[in-house]
C-alpha cells in the first residue's frame, strides 16, 4: 500500500494546535481547558486511565464533536471543523478503537467503500481486491480481500479498518488504541507502519494503554487525568512506571498481586479430547480449585472457540467432567446454572447490551432473582446496582446512563458485576484488561487473584504476554488449534511462550 500523504504547506512544527479546548455533556465538564501542539513528523502518545478525557479530545480534533469552549489551529489559522469529512479534506484521519465496518461485505469492499475504483460505468473488483490485499499486507497481516469482513476475527477486522484509514491522504493520522486486540507479532508490524507514517512528513496522534509501546514509538507524550492536562514530556525521559504513575497519580510498582498456586490434584474441571470443528482439536487440560490458569497463543490459536465450546456457545465434541461428574452443554444457559461463566473478550459486541440502561445489562444475565411473579422488581434492580457500581468501582457521572456511554475499563467492570451475580465457580475471563488503563488493570487483577483466595477457580485467556505471567499460576499455550505445552514456574518466561505460540526457536527466525 502506498500511503496517501499530503504535504504541509508550512513549517512542520507548527501544523495542528489545540488552545483551552473543553467539553461538556449534560452539565458535567469532561474535558478542561486543554492545550497541546501537534507536529507534523511526529509521534504524540496521549495517555491516561478510562475515563481521563481521550477519546473526546480526540473527536473534537477529528471533527466528530465540537468543543464547548476553546479552537484549533491548523497551519496557525484557526478553523472550525464542521465534521469528519471535513477534517478527512484537511488531511486528518482517524482510526477510531471500535471496529465500524460493514460485516456482510468483503474485505476489498469495506476498505473502498465510498472510494469504488470504477472501470466504466462498473466497479472494478478486481483492482480493488489487489489494492486491498495489498493495504493489509503491508500491515503484517495475510488477508483474503474477498472474505465477508464478519467471519473475521476482531484482530483481523481492526487490520482492515486501518488499512482502510490509511487510504485517505493524510497530513494527520489519529490511532485510538490500534493494537488493543492484536498480537505481538501483527503489533510489531503495526508499529512499523506507524513509524514510518511519522518519517513520511505526516503527524501520527498515538493513544495506547500499553506503555511500553509508547516508549518504543513516541517523541512525545501527553497525560491527562480526569479531564485535565496533567504534563507534556518528551518520551526519552520517560519510563513506562514513570508514566503510569503520571496518569493516575500514585504508585502502581506492583502491579500484580500476590498468589500461592494450589497443588494436588482436586480438580473441579476435566477437559479430555474436546474438537471445536474448524478451531481446536484433541483438547485436554485440568483446572484445580483456586488456581488462575492461563491460555496463550497467537490470535486464530483457538483459544477463544475451545473456551466458546466449552461453555457450549459452540458446537463442541469431547468429554467434560465437573467436580468428577460428566457433563455436557448445548447452550451457555446450561454452564452459567452449572456454576461456569464465560466473559467475552467482545463486550461490546457479545457482553452488554450498548443501548440498554446500566441496570438492565447487570441484571440480564440473572434475571430470574429479580423477578416478582411476572413483574421486574426494579426497586431490587436498583439496589444491585448500587452495590455493583461500589464493589466494583463502576465510576459513572449518572446512573441512568447507557452502557455505551461508559469507559472500556468501566465497561468491563459492568460485565465483570453482571456474571458475578450470579456466584459462579469457574470465571472464564477472556482478555480482560483490552484496551483498559493500567489503573483499572490493577484492579482487575486483584479481583481475579481475590477470586482464586475465595476458592473459586479461573481461566485466563490473554494476548498479552506479560499479563498472563504476573496472574496464572500454570500457562497452556494453543498453537494452530492444538494444545502445543503448558509452562509454570521459571518455564512461564516470554521466550518459552513465544517458542511453542509460534513453533518458530529464536535462531530458526534469525
Amino acid at each position: 500500500m502506498t500511503m496517501s500523504v499530503v504535504s504541509p504547506s508550512q513549517d512542520h512544527k507548527g501544523f495542528m494546535a489545540g488552545h483551552g479546548l473543553a467539553k461538556t455533556f449534560g452539565g458535567v465538564e469532561v474535558l478542561k481547558d486543554i492545550s497541546l501542539d501537534i507536529r507534523s513528523g511526529e509521534v504524540h502518545a496521549i495517555i491516561g486511565e478510562n475515563g481521563a478525557g481521550k477519546s473526546t479530545l480526540l473527536k473534537i480534533l477529528a471533527g466528530h464533536l465540537a468543543p464547548t469552549r476553546g479552537s484549533l489551529t491548523i497551519d496557525g489559522e484557526t478553523v472550525a471543523l464542521s465534521g469528519p469529512v471535513d477534517a478527512e479534506h484537511r488531511g486528518i484521519v482517524l482510526v477510531h478503537q471500535e471496529i465500524l465496518l460493514a460485516p456482510d461485505l468483503t474485505v476489498a469492499q469495506n476498505i473502498y467503500l465510498g472510494r469504488e475504483i470504477k472501470k466504466g460505468l462498473s466497479v472494478d473488483d478486481k483492482a480493488m481486491n489487489a489494492g486491498a490485499a495489498k493495504a493489509v499486507r503491508n500491515l503484517g497481516a495475510n488477508i483474503d480481500p474477498k472474505t465477508v469482513v464478519g467471519r473475521l476475527s476482531i484482530a483481523q477486522r481492526q487490520l482492515v479498518q486501518i488499512a482502510r484509514a490509511l487510504l485517505v491522504p493524510h497530513r494527520l493520522v489519529i490511532f485510538d488504541e490500534p493494537t488493543a486486540s492484536l498480537t505481538p507479532i501483527e503489533t510489531d508490524a503495526l508499529l512499523k507502519v506507524i513509524s514510518d507514517i511519522s518519517k513520511s512528513g505526516a503527524a501520527v496522534l498515538y493513544i495506547s494503554h500499553r506503555l511500553p509501546e509508547v516508549k518504543t514509538l513516541a517523541d512525545r507524550v501527553t497525560v491527562l487525568r480526569d479531564g485535565k492536562l496533567v504534563t507534556t514530556r518528551e518520551a526519552a525521559g520517560l519510563e513506562p512506571l514513570d508514566m503510569a504513575q503520571l496518569m493516575v497519580g500514585r504508585d502502581v510498582s506492583k502491579l500484580y498481586p500476590d498468589h500461592v498456586a494450589p497443588e494436588g490434584e482436586d480438580y473441579v474441571l476435566e477437559v479430555e479430547n474436546m474438537d471445536v470443528p474448524g478451531y481446536a482439536r484433541n483438547a485436554s487440560f485440568k483446572l484445580r480449585r483456586g488456581e488462575i490458569l492461563g491460555f496463550a497463543g497467537l490470535v486464530g490459536a483457538g483459544r477463544t472457540e475451545l473456551m466458546e465450546g466449552i461453555v457450549g456457545l459452540r458446537p463442541a465434541k469431547g468429554k467434560i467432567r465437573l467436580n468428577r461428574r460428566p457433563v455436557s452443554f448445548a447452550n451457555a444457559g446450561q454452564s452459567m446454572k452449572a456454576g461456569i461463566v464465560y466473559l467475552s473478550e467482545d463486550r461490546k459486541g457479545k457482553g452488554l447490551l450498548l443501548q440498554e440502561a446500566l441496570g438492565v445489562n447487570l441484571t440480564l444475565a440473572g434475571l430470574k432473582k429479580f423477578v416478582r411473579g411476572i413483574m421486574l422488581d426494579r426497586k431490587a434492580e436498583r439496589a444491585a446496582l448500587d452495590q455493583a457500581i461500589a464493589e466494583f468501582d463502576i465510576r459513572t457521572r449518572n446512573k441512568d446512563l447507557l452502557a455505551g456511554q461508559l469507559s472500556g475499563g468501566n465497561q468491563q467492570k459492568l460485565l465483570i458485576a453482571k456474571m458475578m451475580l450470579l456466584k459462579p465457580n469457574i470465571v472464564i475471563i477472556d482478555e480482560p484488561t483490552r484496551g483498559i488503563d493500567i489503573g483499572t488493570k490493577e484492579q482487575i487483577y486483584m479481583f481475579i487473584a481475590d477470586l482464586a483466595r475465595q476458592g473459586k477457580s479461573v481461566i485466563v485467556v490473554s494476548s498479552e504476554m506479560p499479563e498472563l505471567i504476573g496472574v496464572s499460576d500454570r500457562i497452556i499455550v494453543m498453537r494452530e488449534g492444538v494444545i502445543a505445552d503448558e509452562v509454570s514456574g521459571k518455564h512461564m518466561n516470554e521466550r518459552e511462550i513465544v517458542v511453542l505460540a509460534t513453533g518458530v526457536k529464536p535462531s530458526e527466525a534469525a
